[in-house]
């Protein structure tokens, strides 16, 4: 079997699309076409269903899709063990939601490089939707993110419980506010794709407020940058507690409790199913149940 018949087939179903896979690929679509072509005649099956949505597996391509997934993740686990004998270094590359990526993983990798000198750790930080995306695609073989929904192809496992709070620069003493009040606030939230948005509109829509409802007055991909605008009290936002203790603590920022409105949520560290993880990604995903 061709790997990169496997690999246009595994992309293809990834992205629903002939056309955005052939980009990822950097393949024409009639060369991607081909390609998929090639691996159907070569299973004696017809594997996807084309249509104007897009494509849809067949029975047979459920079975070879799921074999792609284990066939694949082992050719990338035996390129980065090979990778690592060649350099006698160990190589760590772990994609992480932010607030966990920048407010409590350099704590854990600190501990970790003292047993561990000879791993190399790279962390990438990006949303919870674009850990997953990674993860599907081979970039990454590790991950840690917040609840989010299009998990399927991986295994998580809850590790820190956290909750979203409405906090600014003051509430003017106020321990609670309505819906009502909420609405009237600017507020600056993440981007839309983002897993706090996700659990924000999830809550919301319990108590039959939309988001179209709220005073947002811009969207921001770095809560990091978000904190520094609410700090300078150019509005409210809905952030992780874990990204700030700190503030909370000093008396920088403050939080109000808005009635009806929890949000809870855990960190989990993912990987894909079927993926055999190295010495060091199995230590440091074992580190974190502990």
């Amino acid at each position: 079997m061709d790997f990169q018949y496997l690999e246009s087939f595994y992309a293809a179903v990834q992205y629903n699309s002939i056309s955005k896979a052939a980009e990822a690929l950097h393949l024409t679509q009639p060369g991607l076409s081909r390609q998929l072509k090639n691996l159907e005649n070569e299973m004696g099956s017809e594997l996807l269903e084309r249509s104007n949505k897009g494509v849809r597996l067949t029975e047979e391509g459920k079975v070879v899709y799921n074999y792609a997934v284990t066939v694949l993740s082992l050719k990338g686990n035996v390129r980065r063990d090979l990778k690592s004998l060649q350099e006698k270094n160990s190589e760590l590359i772990i994609g992480s939601c932010h607030a966990v990526g920048e407010y409590a993983l350099p704590c854990s990798i600190y501990l970790f490089k003292k047993v561990y000198k000879n791993v190399d750790i790279h962390v990438k930080l990006m949303n919870s939707a674009e850990v997953i995306q990674r993860l599907l695609d081979h970039t990454i073989s590790l991950g840690i993110l917040q609840d989010y929904p299009g998990t399927d192809g991986i295994v998580t496992q809850k590790i820190v419980p956290d909750e979203l709070v409405l906090a600014g620069r003051t509430f003017s003493g106020k321990e609670e506010i309505s819906l009502e009040e909420l609405k009237k606030l600017p507020l600056i939230l993440r981007e839309k794709n983002s897993s706090t948005m996700y659990l924000l509109e999830k809550a919301l829509q319990k108590e039959s407020v939309s988001l179209r409802d709220l005073h947002i007055i811009y969207n921001l991909d770095s809560p990091g940058a978000i904190k520094s605008s609410i700090s300078a009290g150019k509005g409210y936002s809905f952030l992780p507690k874990l990204m700030l203790k700190k503030e909370l603590k000093t008396g920088a920022l403050q939080s109000v409790r808005v009635a009806r409105l929890k949000i809870l949520f855990h960190y989990s560290v993912a990987y894909r199913k079927g993926s055999v993880l190295s010495a060091p990604e199995k230590k440091f995903y074992e580190l974190y149940l502990l």
